[in-house]
């Protein structure tokens, strides 16, 4: 076998995996997947993943490198064909005859790699009774090469690309002289070496700062917004004297100017001009911000394209000062973001289970909490197809820029409906276990500790299975009540108002005083009560004071469910991790005393 023995040290890692396994005779055949569609940055040269199998993998080892795919038959790579591969695509138009020709060329010239784009196309994943027979023998084709010995010691070796693992034929995958290398996003290193290659203008500062957060982009999207990127829209002088008019009159013009014209190639003038803010004085503290705004806004536009609205990046607002009452949740998550802040990955919960009733704010202290650890957020949105193989591929790509974006904190709300009845029903032919099953792994990987916080929400964790509320998936669960008191009201009250750059005259004793009857009241209701006496006041063009708020509660129905309230508060203390989390009323309760009341709660809650 004659890929070389001595290892490279600007081949990518997965590159060198299959090395190594090839020269140890594991497998002839390998499967490329997840990042095979990026560019890779070897010995300062920019290739694609075939032009670097060619050029730099195969180029001094293999005589013949030739492509299969459905589209151009088989055809030569490196300009090394021999007369009788010459041959192969004129004789037949059909692929099959083509592939049993290669594999007698193959016998009798050995030192062949067959690169194989769109493996799963001409390989597709399926049930085997469904598949038309021409699939089947071309499966038997590439199954039986990876087991004859005598191909396999003639020094070939066999390469099937494909970005989802699930959509091959599983029985190929199932060979144990298959084996399946992932290739994965850029890590920080190599983003660093990538900046540095296209945009050689950025202080070594600037470039491991940008590298820091633009994880989760690719190389070919990293290329595609700095200014060494070749594109048809405008040069980097065009972009600078753009934004120097732009920024005109404002301090340190020129080296803003620069820099912002390093990363926004690709940019229409249009685009640029959204994200420039003309008047605004960088900070003295970071100097970097607006370079980073532009950053982050170009990264959230490309995953989200990258992933087809399979996921949705949450930008919080406020942190947690702006949350009122909820003061024991509140020390519990701030001592957790003070841990990721600091890299304390020891003491990072691999996820977080908030519980309790609705309109508790759960939703909104979660997001001030990743305000308060800086961390970005996205949603889960819907990944299920109808067609065979799309929710696992879907799946899979957004799992692997999840990891890739890291620290990050991957949100899903509702969690019962995700995660409910064991992972569905079974109408759908498995799809909802599989996909279950593969969330739950992810959530247990412990090389995601502090770098992928899973935080899920739900008012009935009772319909959650089980084995996802397991420490080391949501090992910390924090339980939400309303509040407990006329101060915590009061609070909340004035919380709300604020966020909404409200005045209220009212003093702390009216307050209070007013609060008193709002006893049961949810943190939704207090909201919806809030801006009802803010309508009130803007209406009546007066002071939004006592008898504002008090004309508001007397005119405000809360909803009137105080059998599942109860329920689901129960439901809250007996899935909490930490009593001192709990309020007074629950924090003694015996675990026998919790699970009692909970039935008794459930039966007048769900049985009407």
């Amino acid at each position: 076998m004659t890929i070389p023995v001595t290892p490279r040290a600007d081949l990518p890692k997965w590159a060198e995996t299959l090395r190594q396994k090839y020269l140890a005779a594991e497998a002839s055949t390998f499967v490329l997947y997840r990042n095979v569609f990026d560019n890779f940055l070897v010995s300062d040269r920019l290739h694609s993943l075939q032009s670097f199998l060619v050029d730099e993998l195969f180029r001094d080892t293999k005589k013949n490198v030739v492509e299969v795919s459905l589209e151009r038959g088989i055809r030569s790579l490196n300009g090394k064909t021999s007369a009788s591969l010459a041959e192969i695509n004129g004789q037949d138009a059909e692929l099959l005859p083509k592939l049993h020709r290669l594999e007698a060329q193959m016998r009798s010239e050995q030192s062949t790699a067959v690169i194989v784009p769109y493996a799963d196309a001409l390989l597709p994943a399926g049930d085997p009774s469904f598949m038309a027979q021409v699939d089947r023998q071309t499966y038997l084709v590439f199954h039986r090469w990876s087991l004859d010995a005598s191909l396999t010691q003639g020094d070939n070796i066999t390469i099937l690309i494909t970005e989802s693992l699930g959509a091959i034929n599983p029985g190929l995958l199932s060979n144990p002289k298959v084996a399946a290398i992932e290739i994965p996003m850029p890590d920080l290193a190599q983003r660093k070496r990538v900046m540095t290659f296209f945009a050689p203008k950025l202080t070594d500062l600037q470039i491991s700062l940008f590298s820091e957060r633009t994880g989760g982009l690719r190389t070919v999207q990293l290329a595609s917004i700095l200014a060494s990127s070749q594109g048809h829209g405008l040069s980097e002088p065009e972009r600078r004297v753009l934004i120097l008019q732009l920024l005109q009159g404002s301090p340190d013009a020129e080296s803003r100017a620069t820099t912002l014209a390093t990363i926004t190639a690709g940019m229409t003038p249009i685009e640029i001009g959204k994200l420039i803010e003309p008047g605004k004085a960088l900070p003295a503290s970071d100097p970097n911000a607006e370079v980073l705004k532009v950053i982050q806004a170009r990264k959230r536009e490309m995953i989200e394209k990258e992933c087809a609205g399979l996921i949705e990046f949450i930008e919080p607002k406020h942190g947690l000062s702006s949350v009122g009452g909820h003061e024991n949740i509140k020390s519990e998550l701030l001592a957790i973001a003070k841990n990721l802040k600091e890299g304390n990955t020891t003491l990072t919960p691999m996820g977080l289970l908030a519980v309790g009733p609705m309109g508790s704010g759960k939703t909104f202290v979660i997001k001030a909490f990743l305000k308060e650890a800086g961390l970005s957020g996205v949603a889960l949105k819907n990944f299920r197809s109808k067609w065979v193989g799309s929710t696992e591929a879907n799946l899979e790509r957004v799992l692997a820029t999840v990891k890739a974006m890291g620290p990050i904190a991957v949100i899903i709300d509702e969690g019962d409906r995700s995660f409910g009845n064991g992972g569905g029903e079974g109408g759908d032919e498995g799809t909802s276990s599989r996909v279950i099953a593969r969330l739950k792994e992810f959530m247990a990987e412990t090389e995601n500790r502090g770098q992928v916080l899973f935080v899920m929400m739900t008012n009935r964790p009772d319909k959650l299975d089980t084995d996802i509320k397991r420490p080391g998936r949501l090992d910390r669960k924090i339980p939400f009540f309303y509040c407990e008191s006329a101060t915590e009201r009061s609070q909340v009250l004035l919380a709300v108002l604020a966020r909404y750059g409200e005045t209220c005259v009212a003093s702390a004793e009216e307050m209070l005083k007013l609060c008193e009857t709002l006893s049961g009241y949810s943190n939704a209701d207090l909201e919806a009560l809030a801006l009802l006496a803010v309508e009130g006041a803007h209406e009546r063009s007066g002071p939004l004071d006592a008898a504002e708020l008090t004309a508001a509660a007397q005119d405000f129905m809360p909803p009137q469910e105080r059998d599942m309230i109860e329920f689901m508060e129960l439901l809250a203390v007996s899935e909490t991790s930490r009593r001192t989390m709990l309020p007074k009323r629950f924090r003694d309760m015996a675990i026998a005393d919790i699970q009692s009341h909970l039935l008794v709660a459930k039966r007048r809650a769900l049985v009407r």
